[in-house]
């Protein structure tokens, strides 16, 4: 339940300090997604914020001159990466402004702006999902964890030295496509591409786990539904170093068959790789969810840590396409690319795999023989070992 006001002196002291504030909070806006959230603050004077994180959960805490609050409850709704917003007098003459995020993030603005054409100050703020080492790496030198203590917030956690310390393992997040009220695909024997990709994923999972330099994590273990961004958002948050999402989609082409490796790209390689990032990028809709504002493969892809994970997310895609070639069926020019939203983190090295398409009887069949999918996962291990040692060897280059 959303908590609308946080009061820490006696009631009666709040509403008298209220009642001679100086300064007002108007309206309070959320725009945004799992990814990437911008909360807009309106003022009727100049506010001096003095911000700080806390964890447990994940915390962006604004500091306020003492301030009365005309939000309206709706637009504290959760959005975006912000699950809860809280406010309220924490002190005399002194009020706080506290925003719960999904996860990990960090503070990419936070600036007070002059109204152009009326009178008052906005504060915006930017957040974008991060993982826990960058996030712990902020919160440790968090100059204000002392401020935050003393008005009785939980500060910095005891796993912050330890998080801080350890090493990173190399991570791969396998993502089933689709899941809950989400179904994906449906062959006309009505098969469900969410079964047949959670399925496909586990035993990845299961064999990708022998190796014991990598870690191992899943997007979705059971029948979820996960918006698209939010699976971008978990890779993003656990360091991930290769992220395959598997799906295994319907065509309007029956004889086409066979696995297809997708990268991302803001321009699709073929009409068929167009057709099915616009219906992956969908399934948000199917589920009855709508973004307020999508966003631009183009930007995403111009940003210049997309440059150096681009490079990989490719170089992974041409080792899986030869690793499973002979073992597995491929579709014509196997490697190819479209704008598919779920490959657009910035840092994390991704593909997305077509396992094989339900719209066709024999990768229909294959699809659910136990034992062509251990093969064809053993092919896709046998893919990421590769690029585990490919990625140790540049990290080793001075």
């Amino acid at each position: 339940m959303l908590a609308a006001l946080v009061v820490m002196l006696p009631m009666r002291a709040s509403v008298a300090a209220q009642n001679t504030a100086e300064l007002s909070a108007l309206t309070f806006r959320m725009a945004g997604d799992e990814l990437r959230s911008r909360i807009v603050v309106m003022f009727d004077g100049e506010p001096k914020a003095q911000t700080h994180l806390l964890e447990r959960p994940h915390r962006l805490v604004i500091d306020l001159p003492e301030t009365n609050f005309g939000f309206d409850k709706e637009s504290l709704e959760p959005r975006g990466l912000i699950t809860e917003v809280r406010y309220g007098l924490i002190a005399q003459n002194r009020s706080r402004l506290i925003l719960n995020a999904k996860g990990p993030f960090k503070v990419e603005k936070l600036e007070v702006l002059k109204n152009e054409s009326s009178a008052g100050y906005r504060m915006v703020v930017d957040i974008v999902a991060s993982s826990n080492r960058e996030f712990a790496q902020a919160l440790a030198s968090n100059t204000n964890a002392d401020a935050a203590l003393d008005a009785g917030e939980a500060g910095t956690s005891p796993g912050i030295s330890d998080t801080l310390g350890s090493s990173h393992q190399f991570t791969v997040m396998i993502d089933p496509g689709h899941g809950g009220i989400d179904s994906g695909a449906e062959s006309v024997a009505g098969t469900l591409e969410k079964n047949v990709t959670l399925a496909f994923g586990r035993e990845l999972r299961d064999e990708l786990m022998k190796n014991k330099d990598i870690n191992v994590l899943m997007t979705r273990e059971d029948d979820t539904f996960l918006r698209l961004s939010e699976r971008v958002r978990l890779a993003r948050q656990h360091d991930t170093d290769l992220f395959i999402s598997l799906h295994a989609d319907t065509i309007s082409h029956k004889d086409i068959r066979g696995a297809t490796v997708y990268t991302l790209s803001d321009k699709a390689s073929d009409d068929v790789a167009r057709a099915m990032a616009e219906r992956e990028n969908n399934s948000d809709a199917s589920a009855g969810i709508y973004n307020e504002e999508a966003p631009v493969v183009h930007d995403i892809l111009m940003e210049l840590t997309q440059r150096e994970t681009h490079s990989f997310s490719l170089n992974f895609a041409d080792g899986l396409v030869k690793s499973l070639q002979g073992e597995v069926n491929l579709i014509n020019n196997p490697h190819r690319f479209a704008g598919f939203q779920v490959l657009r983190a910035p840092d994390v090295p991704s593909v997305l795999v077509e396992i094989g398409y339900l719209s066709n009887k024999d990768d229909e069949k294959l699809l659910k023989d136990i034992a062509w999918r251990k093969r064809a996962v053993e092919r896709i291990s046998h893919a990421v070992a590769k690029y585990y040692t490919l990625r140790n060897n540049v990290q080793a280059q001075p």
